[in-house]
């Protein structure tokens, strides 16, 4: 019996073998091309080729040469393709037509390129698949709930029109888009479409992927996205949630992106670390890497379940190196003047960012146990919660919502400014966060952050799940906000960071930070209970919401920090 990821125990005797096919999007390499189709092919896939119409036809020759007497290996009908337009969709569309017309008897249609590598043996991505027959693998992210663009449009790639090439027209681009801004163009979204991003690479059931191409209004759908910028990463994400009997939003293919949204190239020595991954595909392979060639694909001994959490740590921490740089090392374009005047508040103060969530209890806990005054969350848009449940706070301010907005600046400063005592307090998504770049840029803060910790509340809330799903969306958008404050080169605050699953597997570490010891006091608040957020989250992240900075559920074991970034 096989518990699959959906909870639901599969009798291994009932599992009837998937049948996989392989459409294979290329423009360049084609001797690189042959010699994933082959192994594609020769893994047991049905391959549908797409060539770009601006491929050479000696090139192209040649690698239909050296593919011919392979079977399971047919050639879709050649477009130009160019990026950001629905080109890439148009072709995506031919290759699948012809390849399920071709092959009626395939279970699933993966999406690849030339640049992708297989990992692992087609035969245990084709068992993997015969365990989930209804599962469609794509990543479908709701675009009005999370932002998806790197240095570009979000939301308004799919009401503006987008007749010119980002990249061969990029003057008249920019004048169109501005000019529909001006003039407050918008178009409108077609009945029964729900905008949705996410990875070209995906893996549809063939049922599903039948159905968006044979859908009545097709017609309709191919009119509006033919002016959506960039409509492969919308196209299939957006439809797939018509016709599906149960999306997994994540993609199969290991597919990493830099903070420019520049896809990141795996190079020969990310070998060990692609190979501990379980992942079944890697995109995108330098051409060069030969070891990685040699290599794989490689049979998997461990879990079946691909685990890219190591690689996406290492790859945050990379960006975070990229983009704030080293204490001491500057560069003319990041050197700190901004906020340089001669302090902001006038003492050092304490924040708690989420752990009032992932303690309970610990506001009444602390005033024993540290020198200061303990506050609850201050910046409540309801009310303000002063320690012990006063009415007034230090220099009597007053606990009036409404003052405190009048200058949340001035507010924090008085409080500060006038007590001996060091100020600690509370603060969560849910607050204010008109001050995140205030209290950032101070150096008098101490901030101890626990991502992820909104959860906790909304996993036990009882609430509808519509009604979780939205504030869920709200409260992502308002942590990821700040912590791209927090990774902002004008930090100034120090700044200790876990995200939920470490508190989770070692609730003593941030409760002796705190207390800046090396142990914790009997009768220390116990963390709270994460009963059942894996399935919480997972379930949030399959109804369109990517959930972000919790940590890996997946290991509870894994206790230890993400590794630190050496200085060369």
């Amino acid at each position: 019996m096989y518990a699959g990821r959906s909870g639901q125990s599969v009798q291994s005797e009932r599992i009837v073998p998937a049948r996989l096919g392989v459409v294979m999007l290329c423009h360049d390499n084609m001797p690189l091309v042959a010699r994933m189709a082959r192994i594609w092919a020769e893994g047991g896939a049905a391959v549908a080729i797409h060539v770009d119409a601006k491929v050479p036809d000696a090139d192209l020759a040649g690698m239909r040469a050296s593919l011919a007497g392979v079977p399971g290996i047919l050639f879709a009908p050649r477009r130009a393709c160019e990026w950001g337009t629905f080109s890439l969709v148009a072709a995506t569309q031919d290759a699948a037509e012809a390849l399920l017309a071709a092959e009626p008897g395939l279970t699933h249609v993966l999406t690849t390129s030339g640049a992708c590598l297989p990992l692992r043996p087609v035969a245990e991505l084709i068992d993997y698949l015969s365990r989930r027959p209804d599962r469609d693998f794509i990543e479908s992210v709701n675009a009005a709930d999370v932002g998806w663009a790197v240095g570009g449009l979000d939301l308004e790639r799919f009401t503006l029109r987008f007749p010119f090439s980002f990249r061969r027209q990029r003057g008249f681009f920019d004048r169109y888009v501005n000019l529909q801004r001006r003039l407050k163009v918008s178009r409108t979204i077609p009945d029964g479409v729900i905008p949705h991003l996410g990875s070209q690479w995906w893996c549809l059931t063939a049922r599903t992927l039948a159905a968006i191409l044979t859908d009545p209004r097709r017609p309709v759908f191919d009119r509006y996205f033919r002016r959506v910028w960039i409509p492969d990463e919308s196209y299939f994400q957006t439809l797939a949630r018509r016709h599906t009997l149960g999306i997994e939003s994540r993609s199969l293919t290991l597919s990493k992106f830099d903070g420019q949204g520049k896809p990141y190239v795996f190079y020969d020595d990310h070998r060990d670390v692609l190979a501990q991954s379980g992942c079944f595909i890697a995109r995108k392979i330098w051409p060069r890497a030969q070891a990685l060639y040699d290599v794989f694909p490689k049979a998997h001994a461990q879990n079946d379940e691909p685990d890219s959490y190591m690689i996406d740590r290492l790859i945050d921490q990379a960006v975070s190196r990229r983009n704030v740089g080293r204490p001491g090392l500057y560069m003319q374009s990041r050197f700190p003047r901004k906020d340089a005047e001669n302090g902001k508040t006038a003492a050092p103060y304490t924040v708690l960012y989420g752990m009032a969530d992932a303690y309970p209890g610990l506001v009444e806990w602390l005033p024993d146990h540290v020198d200061a005054d303990v506050h609850g969350r201050l910046f409540a848009p309801d009310g303000i919660e002063y320690g012990g449940g006063r009415r007034l706070g230090p220099g009597c301010l007053s606990d009036s919502p409404k003052v405190r907005d009048l200058d949340p600046q001035g507010f924090l400063t008085s409080l500060i400014r006038v007590s001996r005592r060091r100020q600690l307090f509370q603060f969560s998504p849910r607050d204010s966060q008109t001050l995140n770049w205030f209290m950032a840029t101070d150096p008098n803060m101490r901030l101890l952050v626990v991502t992820g910790a909104w959860a906790v509340p909304l996993l036990h809330s009882g609430m509808p799940f519509d009604d979780v799903r939205r504030a869920a969306a709200i409260l992502q958008r308002r942590e990821l906000a700040l912590l791209e404050v927090l990774d902002s080169v004008w930090l100034k605050a120090r700044v200790e960071r876990w995200n939920l699953a470490e508190v989770g597997a070692d609730p003593v570490a941030p409760l002796a930070a705190l207390l800046e010891t090396d142990t914790v006091p009997q009768g220390a608040p116990g963390v709270a209970d994460l009963t059942g957020m894996l399935a919480f989250l997972d379930r949030l992240r399959n109804a369109g919401l990517r959930p972000r900075k919790m940590g890996d559920f997946r290991h509870p074991n894994r206790t230890a920090r993400a590794p630190i970034l050496k200085d060369a």
